[in-house]
């Protein structure tokens, strides 16, 4: 069976004064329906950028050179804007990551998931406002005839991203991203989230994009991963299989980073570890692996020629010169 959606070499890039950027540069990737896949990576790596391009949506200054976006056997990057405003919404919704900027202020969330409504399903007024009421309770919210009146600033963090869930299945869409879905929240509410996203992905076999910083969030949810650095796809495989065993060096750096839940006393001394270095300017990318000023296991090949995604086992890529076919070595334990 094809897949839901399928990326194929996609380059978002921006044009401005000081260069050209490649926010996302080269990224195939593929989901089928009842699927969750987690794309994780530092902040500026491309993750928005790539959902973004998915929704066409990218800001002013940036375009989608090359590449393909098939979702369910159409390539939405050669439709009218006509045809990608009927999907958006419809087939696919999207999650923003802030939802104090992302609803209106000075609308009423009941009102603002009712015009998704009419907007899509062609319905008069008083029936998209009853769904939304309904959609308000389906996603965990008391009293959801009242709290359709509220105004966003009424409503906590985590009521107002339930807000935003309940306006994204408002159509049952086929896709659905999240970015940064529980940023901001805590880890109470960052759970309530997560099932909540599960249950109804499960109920509609809708497939998910997760976006995301934090490992744990995707060990919760996802099926699959993608590590994200610098604009590419780095590594990506079923996330049993990143997590028992991570190649790329920059994935077993953040895995290691991860704190750990218990601490005994002979450990407590110990120093967090952590990535030396930061991310690449997208200004200035030298030749070569994006990683290898950060990377421990760095040789002479790095710095010249960047390193090919390449299938090592079943199902899992890795861009890194220490898997290459040519290379007979290994990361070093």
């Amino acid at each position: 069976m094809p897949a839901l959606l399928e990326i194929k070499d996609l380059m978002t890039v921006f044009d401005t004064v000081r260069g050209r950027i490649k926010a996302v540069d080269g990224v195939s990737l593929k989901i089928n329906s009842g699927q969750t896949l987690g794309i994780v990576g530092e902040s500026g790596c491309g993750k928005t950028m790539l959902a973004l391009s998915i929704m066409r949506l990218v800001p002013s200054g940036g375009k989608i050179i090359n590449g393909e976006i098939i979702f369910s056997g159409h390539d939405l990057l050669k439709i009218s804007q006509e045809e990608m405003r009927a999907r958006r919404g419809s087939d696919i919704s999207m999650i923003f990551q802030e939802p104090m900027t992302s609803l209106n202020p000075v609308f009423r969330v009941g009102e603002q998931i009712a015009e998704a409504i009419r907007l899509h399903q062609n319905l008069p007024a008083k029936q998209a406002m009853d769904l939304s009421v309904e959609l308000l309770g389906e996603v965990g919210i008391a009293d959801p005839q009242k709290r359709a009146r509220d105004y966003p600033h009424n409503l906590s963090g985590g009521m107002r991203q339930r807000v935003m869930i309940a306006m994204a299945m408002s159509c049952n869409p086929k896709l659905l991203l999240a970015d940064e879905p529980t940023t901001a929240l805590d880890v109470t509410i960052q759970a309530q989230i997560l099932d909540l996203i599960s249950s109804l992905k499960q109920k509609n076999n809708m497939a998910v994009i997760l976006i995301t910083h934090d490992l744990g969030v995707v060990a919760q949810a996802a099926q699959k991963v993608a590590v994200m650095y610098a604009g590419k796809i780095v590594e990506s495989a079923a996330v049993e299989v990143i997590f028992a065993n991570p190649l790329h060096p920059y994935t077993r750096g953040l895995l290691e980073s991860i704190p750990a839940r218990c601490v005994t006393s002979a450990q407590r001394e110990d120093h967090l570890k952590t990535i030396p270095g930061s991310v690449p300017s997208l200004y200035d990318l030298a030749p070569g692996c994006r990683f290898q000023d950060r990377c421990p296991y760095a040789e002479e090949v790095c710095s010249r020629i960047e390193p090919p995604l390449l299938e090592i086992g079943t199902g899992h890529l890795v861009s890194c010169w220490k898997y290459s076919p040519s290379n007979n070595n290994r990361i070093r334990e």
